[in-house]
């Protein structure tokens, strides 16, 4: 039986280490689902593990694009699908990771089919978007689909267009759309979720933040500046930083907001796999009961 090992968590838990031990241990690939990791330009502010923390384990979806190109989840469900397809030619088993919810869902339970995009209309809201800001778009949303407001997170800039765009073009709510019906997948699948008590989760973040703008963080986000409207390039880590160079706030303040947004994704990204069935808590500390737990279920 063909087995998708599935490691997540919340950001700085350490889901790369744990993975590239397992993967070693079991001589099998990694499948990156993290959604900002797949694009070349962005490394330091993605935490994309670097030659030495991969450590010889193949690593799919990693420097995959440009952050010129659009890359839905949809793309991303087709092309993991076909890689995963590969993967198991070869191998039976494989470890898909991340801590973009919404990608790991379109693998484990597949997503409903939506109204083709208008381009006009995308067009026309990303321009609103710069012209009047999130918040304006995200009350018009709850206007359209109250059901939907209240399940999306409203900072997350992609989601809160896409379901504006199919109530806008169809006359209906977004969430009309959504039946919630799982998928089929030729694979079996073990569910893995870390954690850390959240001041050690919490000062593990406040750390990486401080090694990311060590290593340039602020002048990786310079260097994309033209693509800042980019969905991957409105998420936290480069947001703060071109706020600040917009001049809403000083430096010492983009970085307390670094540090506390990132924390609270943090809690977001816990909140949310919370209501997610089949996931096996593990401390990420506990190694060794998670390697027998998924020796075991294999």
């Amino acid at each position: 039986m063909k087995t998708l090992i599935i490691i997540t968590g919340p950001t700085a838990v350490g889901k790369t280490d744990l993975c590239v031990k397992i993967a070693k241990i079991l001589d099998i690939e990694v499948v990156s689902a993290d959604s900002r990791q797949f694009y070349r330009e962005l490394a330091v502010g993605t935490a994309k593990p670097s030659i030495e923390e991969m450590d010889d384990v193949k690593h799919h979806f990693i420097d995959s694009h440009s952050i010129q190109d659009y890359y839905s989840v949809g793309d991303f469900e087709r092309d993991c699908l076909a890689v995963l397809e590969e993967i198991f030619q070869k191998k039976d088993v494989a470890i898909l990771t991340g801590g973009s919810g919404m990608f790991i869902k379109m693998i484990t339970d597949g997503i409903d089919e939506m109204p083709e995009a208008d381009l006009v209309l995308r067009q026309n809201l990303a321009q609103r978007l710069e012209n009047e800001g999130l918040e304006v778009l995200a009350n018009e949303l709850k206007n359209l689909d109250s059901t939907y407001y209240e399940q999306v997170d409203i900072q997350n800039t992609q989601r809160v267009l896409r379901a504006l765009e199919v109530c806008i073009s169809t006359g209906k709510p977004f969430s009309s759309f959504r039946k919630n019906q799982k998928v089929e997948r030729p694979f079996k699948m073990i569910k893995i979720f870390l954690e850390r008590p959240r001041e050690e989760l919490y000062a593990r973040i406040d750390q990486r933040m401080d090694i990311m703008l060590a290593n340039g963080l602020e002048a990786e986000a310079k260097s994309v500046k033209d693509f800042r409207d980019h969905y991957a390039l409105k998420t936290v880590g480069y947001r703060e930083i071109y706020e600040h160079l917009d001049g809403k706030y000083d430096r010492e303040e983009m970085v307390r907001l670094l540090k506390r947004n990132s924390r609270r994704y943090a809690k977001r990204q816990m909140t949310w796999f919370k209501n997610q069935d089949e996931f096996q808590w593990f401390d990420a500390k506990d190694e060794e009961g998670i390697i027998a737990f998924v020796e075991d279920s294999l």
